[in-house]
């Protein structure tokens, strides 16, 4: 094989290795793992549903209950 071709072969092997861990790593360090709460929610709260503890206000964690998944407080 010619020196010329080993390097953009290289370079590729490179790139794709760099895309293969990218975005995958990155989304699981901002996300974290939805647990059961702790303390069992009133009825009203079923209502503050939610996917990620991004989407949560201050101080509030999404957990997993009875009704879904809700934001709760901390506190």
């Amino acid at each position: 094989m010619a020196p010329r071709a080993l390097l953009p072969i290289l370079l590729l092997c490179v790139l794709l290795l760099q895309v293969q861990g990218g975005p995958h790593n990155r989304h699981q360090r901002t996300q974290l793992k939805i647990q059961a709460c702790e303390k069992r929610p009133s009825i009203h709260l079923c209502s503050r549903l939610c996917e990620y503890h991004q989407e949560c206000q201050a101080n509030n964690i999404c957990c997993s209950t009875f009704c879904g998944n809700i934001c709760m407080s901390l506190l």
